[in-house]
């Protein structure tokens, strides 16, 4: 797992969002950009990490990001969980896994004794030139927007 770094520099992207809108990193040019990757849509980490973003979206955008989220849920996955829990940002469902890659958030994880790959969640802030500012790699599900924030 080749993970993105503070001072990279991030690839652009064109994925599509849970509407089917083609969502690019270019889109967000001159913008700071919380980009948070979660394994799964409507399972209770990624419920209670996307709510607490949403919960303090107002803040997080008065400190001037955007934000999108990440998985590699479908449209239609993606597209639910955004309509049940009223979430304000996009939800890219990267099923290719351009974006995944791109940022190498995706690698050897343990669960139960068993080893798998899978997604590993990870939150990046990108600043207004597309270079990795911070990488947060322990999110708290239920104070995230607070570690962004501190």
């Amino acid at each position: 797992m080749n993970t993105l770094k503070i001072g990279d520099k991030v690839s652009n992207f064109s994925v599509p969002d849970q509407d089917g809108n083609m969502v690019n990193l270019s889109d967000y040019s001159g913008k700071k950009l919380i980009v948070f990757f979660y394994p799964r849509a409507n399972t209770p980490g990624c419920t209670a990490e996307a709510c607490n973003l949403r919960d303090n979206y107002a803040a997080l955008k008065d400190a001037g990001y955007e934000l999108l989220g990440v998985s590699e849920d479908s449209q239609k996955k993606q597209a639910n969980f955004r309509n049940k829990y009223e979430f304000p940002f996009p939800l890219l469902a990267d099923e290719n896994h351009e974006v995944i890659n791109a940022f190498g958030v995706w690698g050897p994880k343990k669960f139960m004794g068993k080893e798998y790959d899978g997604l590993h969640r990870t939150t990046f802030i990108i600043d207004e030139q597309g270079v990795v500012a911070n990488v947060i790699s322990k999110v708290k599900t239920k104070d995230h927007a607070a570690q962004i924030l501190s």
